[in-house]
């Protein structure tokens, strides 16, 4: 159960974070500064917590499905992997969200655009992660492993 967990909470953040990275962002950059950013605001809060939450049980469960059968190494490398968006998040990204948080709309500008721009380059770095996660996932899975 903890296998099929750790599988199916990394595809759906893989999925939401693909979206995110190849359909919504790029639409949204297609705004001008205040409407991106004035978007921006509300899609972040909602989707962090959404993705954090997937992040950390398909995390967890990928260690737990690893230490309940040792020998299948791929289950702990994907729940690794996993956890490691949110490390990635709060090392790499956490400072341009606070950024972007702290500007307001009306002050929106080329520097707010720069950071969108940035953030979505950033967002990309967590959306290679889980699909490499689920990659290892999908391999702990395969027959023989």
């Amino acid at each position: 159960m903890l296998a099929l967990l750790a599988l199916v909470t990394a595809a759906l953040f893989t999925g939401a974070s693909f979206y995110v990275s190849f359909a919504e962002h790029p639409a949204r950059l297609r705004l001008d500064d205040r409407a991106a950013l004035t978007q921006w605001k509300p899609s972040y809060d909602r989707g962090a917590i959404m993705q954090a939450s997937l992040a950390l049980v398909s995390g967890l469960a990928g260690i737990g499905a690893w230490y309940r059968w040792m020998s299948v190494w791929p289950w702990l490398a994907g729940g690794l992997v996993m956890l490691s968006i949110i490390a990635w998040t709060f090392a790499v990204i956490w400072q341009t969200n606070g950024k972007l948080k702290a500007t307001l709309p009306d002050a929106a500008g080329p520097e707010t655009r720069a950071l969108l721009v940035k953030w979505g380059q950033l967002h990309l770095g967590r959306t290679v992660l889980s699909i490499v996660a689920t990659a290892f996932f999908i391999y702990g899975n395969w027959p023989n492993n």
